[in-house]
């Protein structure tokens, strides 16, 4: 047995050499490696390695049960976040028609990987959507409403420079049926409803739209509260708009003098006729607040599923002033010169306009209606309205989230709101919005976390859509491509 101590030594190496991990190869893909996820369901996981391959997230291991081979195209993650694809919930490609060829590469460099267009001329947004369908991984995901479906004296009839022709106004029930015929055979993915509505033609888009399996969303019509708009089958409502008239201790009382107004007997046009209602009841109602009334709405909404979409950085803008800040206002660099100066010489101005009462008034009920609303667990959508109101597109989707924060819903919540929460809205959960494998690979990869401080959405380093990787090398070009051109 002398050559006994030589065979011992022979298995000790071979079974060494068995148990090594071996190299894994994964051909045209792209692995992350030892990078933290935050998936909005399942929060922080540190060390993780992300294969994607195919358009897909492939493969996600603990980083110390996956050796890479030196072949793979490999990114470091080392200290850096990874989070699903962003979405913006309220977008207009039509509002400002010269912006929109610029609003994709915007989009993308600032992490948002899908929007949901709600409102415009059918054919120039449906343009959009089938660009981004032809380009998936250039472009973010497209899905669209077409025009705000409105009464028969339309707010957005196109008629002043600063309401374009976003929607249409539909004198009775048939034109109802035959809009939304149109509509559908234009592959639309939700229908739009605006305040000028009656009940009737509000319940007939929402029996269409249930009958074809989208959705609708929309504002609180005028002529009705907001248990009758939830009742009626609206699937998520816009800015909370006209839900205060609801919440108000003299809502009956308010709802009967609107339903008078509506009659229109000095003929005036849709927007001036909503402003005058606006302008008549909006302070009087949030002077009027009644915490039972809400709460009784807010269980209408929940029973109903009915979803909010608060555009709270929107709807607090003159006393909040975004558009004031030197460096939000860089942002406006990335526009046609045209409109980067007016939105410069407009914000200059504003900044300095003193905050009024109904201002002030308006922002206390959003931040409490907000946290309201997350406290009974009804579903939240993160929008902007962008590019109304000096909205930068994609920057002002991160304005959004730092506002929700502020109203009292945890940063984890806030990315559940902008990634999850539209994936799901839309009947998509199995495809996107969280961190799976199998699912799009749309992601974001961030250099600091966001959930010790939400602006850290705001550190991208890189982006990926549907696979192909846009890398801090290109985010730049992209950035300095908008700002030259």
């Amino acid at each position: 047995m002398k050559n006994y101590p030589k065979i011992i030594a022979f298995l000790y190496v071979w079974v060494f050499i068995a148990c090594q991990p071996k190299e894994a190869l994964f051909e045209d893909a792209i692995c992350i490696q030892n990078i933290s996820t935050i998936d909005p369901i399942e929060g922080l996981t540190k060390k993780q390695t992300i294969v994607i391959k195919d358009g897909k997230i492939h493969k996600i291991v603990d980083s110390a049960d996956l050796l890479l081979s030196k072949e793979n195209t490999i990114i470091d993650g080392s200290g850096k976040y990874l989070i699903p694809g962003l979405w913006d919930t309220h977008v207009h490609f039509a509002y400002i028609e010269e912006l929109a060829p610029r609003m994709f590469d915007m989009f993308l460099t600032h992490g948002i990987t899908s929007v949901r267009d709600t409102g415009g001329k059918v054919d120039f947004v449906k343009k959009w959507k089938d660009k981004a369908l032809a380009n998936p991984t250039d472009a973010p995901r497209v899905m669209m409403a077409g025009p705000l479906l409105d009464g028969q004296h339309a707010v957005y009839d196109g008629s002043k420079p600063n309401l374009p022709e976003l929607g249409i106004g539909l004198k009775d029930v048939a034109s109802v049926k035959e809009k939304a015929k149109m509509l559908l055979s234009k592959k639309v993915d939700l229908f739009k409803a605006y305040e000028m509505l009656t009940s009737e033609q509000l319940s007939t888009i929402c029996k269409i739209a249930s009958a074809n399996d989208i959705k609708v969303t929309g504002h609180i019509p005028l002529s009705m509260n907001a248990i009758s708009a939830s009742n009626s089958g609206m699937n998520s409502m816009e800015h909370m708009r006209n839900l205060d008239l609801s919440c108000a201790s003299n809502s009956d009382e308010l709802l009967a003098e609107r339903q008078k107004l509506l009659a229109n007997e000095s003929n005036l046009s849709g927007s001036e006729l909503r402003a005058y209602i606006h302008g008549l009841q909006q302070e009087k109602a949030m002077k009027n607040y009644d915490d039972k009334k809400a709460t009784e709405v807010l269980a209408v909404f929940k029973k109903n599923d009915t979803w909010q979409i608060p555009t709270l950085t929107l709807n607090t803008l003159f006393s909040g002033k975004y558009f004031a800040d030197a460096e939000y206002q860089k942002s406006y660099l990335l526009l046609p010169d045209s409109i980067a100066d007016y939105w410069f010489t407009r914000s200059n101005v504003l900044k300095d306009y003193p905050v009024s009462e109904k201002s002030q008034l308006t922002t206390e009920f959003n931040y409490k209606m907000v946290k309201k609303i997350h406290e009974k667990g009804i579903p939240i959508m993160a929008g902007t309205d962008t590019p109304i109101a000096y909205l930068t597109p994609g920057l002002s989707l991160h304005e959004e989230l730092s506002s929700l924060v502020k109203a009292g819903v945890s940063p984890l919540e806030v990315l559940k709101t902008a990634t999850y929460n539209p994936a799901k809205y839309f009947n998509m959960e199995n495809e996107l919005g969280s961190i799976k494998e199998n699912m799009w690979a749309d992601l974001v990869i961030l250099d600091a976390n966001p959930l010790e401080n939400i602006s850290n959405t705001k550190a991208i380093h890189a982006v990926i859509k549907q696979g192909k990787l846009y890398n801090p090398k290109m985010l730049t070009q992209m950035l300095t491509n908008l700002r030259d051109n």
